[in-house]
């Protein structure tokens, strides 16, 4: 009692102190106390060890698919096999690979018929906390309804399923009877379209990565973890010059996020002046953001801001990938050159202040100066979010290779 004692006032510590980089005017979607026992670790469920790291709440989990440890065993084995895909010759896994952080490498996706696609594919790096789960669709809100897309869309061809034919190829298989039994019960009616979604999804909700140096540094009080650059980094994100807080904040550094301890979702979709509205009136619709959806003028430009967890992992960057390094290696392989190169380049393009005319929030994407040590102590902290256990974790990885 006494040492658990010691580590809530510990905790208490940790939080008032972090509460200094929050600046005046910050919204706040939660109030003190729950962030206290977020940071207190008592963010735990009942029937599921979520293994969460300090500082992380619960994710919400829709009532009709309570997670299990069955249903994520079988949604991992699901997730690597291609008998996913019409032809067999592609899995999940195919476009979100767990060396990058379960990102694609590629400018945009590449679909199991070879079509490429009109944006660049999502990470999955605590894909559990997205509110929204595509970059410009808001009817996209949970991963089991998110996974009919590339399993049967057909603009573009993802995985490519046309009919229930493939599900033979589950049934077929003695190990997926046994899984489909432990997960879901029942025989071989088990193995169905629903069921193999909602494994999906349990398994990607356990894709969380939250052991950083800027995790160590923050929540488990190891104060030699990040360097000095990137600790004056951290402040310049957070701080008034840069803002970068604004659209990449709280602990999944993202403003589209969900939780069970937030009572409603937030979901932002922003124009961050990356093209002018000349530019974005020369594509199709779906390069154009929520406009694909919503058809108004306004929304032209606007995407939802991914999360900046593992960001050094998961260039190309942009919705379109646009952003790289001059000599990026193949796909799936890491070179922090590259990341450093390509996030210099995502960082000159907002001290620029983004293109005119464009549907921006001019009090988001203003423009700002950076000293050059200023702009390599951004990067630096930018590259302390990286999580090489996330990309290294044998529970995440294929269970056949």
């Amino acid at each position: 009692m006494k040492s658990y004692a010691l580590h809530l006032i510990l905790i208490l510590v940790i939080f008032l102190s972090n509460c200094s980089y929050l600046p005046a005017g910050k919204k706040k979607t939660n109030d003190s106390m729950n962030q206290f026992l977020l940071l207190a670790g008592l963010n735990q469920s009942p029937g599921f060890n979520w293994n969460l790291p300090a500082g992380f709440p619960i994710p919400s989990v829709p009532p009709e698919n309570p997670i299990s440890e069955a249903k994520v065993t079988l949604g991992r084995f699901l997730f690597y096999d291609k008998n996913l895909s019409n032809n067999q010759t592609q899995s999940c896994s195919s476009c979100h690979l767990q060396s990058i952080a379960f990102s694609d490498g590629r400018s945009v996706g590449l679909g199991s018929t070879g079509e490429f696609h009109p944006r660049n594919p999502q990470a999955l790096s605590n894909v559990a906390y997205m509110s929204v789960l595509t970059w410009a669709n808001s009817n996209m809100k949970t991963l089991e309804l998110q996974s009919r897309a590339p399993l049967f869309g057909i603009s573009p061809i993802e995985l490519g399923l046309t009919n229930d034919s493939y599900l033979d190829r589950f049934r077929n298989n003695s190990n997926y009877t046994k899984l489909f039994y432990d997960a879901f019960g029942g025989g071989l009616e088990s193995i169905n379209e629903q069921n193999i979604r909602f494994a999906l999804a349990s398994f990607q909700r356990t894709l969380i990565s939250g052991n950083s140096a800027y995790d160590k540094y923050t929540y488990q009080n190891n104060k030699t973890a990040m360097s000095a650059s990137a600790i004056r980094g951290m402040n310049i994100f957070n701080g008034e010059t840069a803002e970068c807080f604004h659209c990449h904040g709280g602990f999944n550094f993202a403003d589209s996020t969900t939780h069970s301890f937030q009572s409603t979702n937030e979901i932002i979709y922003n124009d961050n002046g990356f093209k002018s509205l000349t530019e974005y009136n020369t594509l199709n619709d779906n390069q154009k953001g929520f406009y694909e959806l919503s058809k108004n003028s306004s929304d032209i430009g606007k995407f939802r801001a991914p999360s900046l967890r593992n960001v050094a992992y998961t260039y190309p960057y942009m919705h379109d990938g646009s952003i790289n390094c001059t000599n990026p290696p193949e796909a799936g392989i890491y070179s922090e050159t590259c990341a450093r190169e390509a996030l210099e380049k995502v960082v000159d393009h907002y001290s620029s202040g983004g293109k005119t005319p464009s549907n921006k929030d001019s009090t988001l994407i203003k423009g700002f100066s950076l000293t050059t040590q200023e702009k390599t102590d951004l990067v630096n902290f930018l590259l302390s979010l990286s999580d090489e256990s996330f990309i290294t974790n044998k529970n995440f990885s294929n269970p056949n290779p």
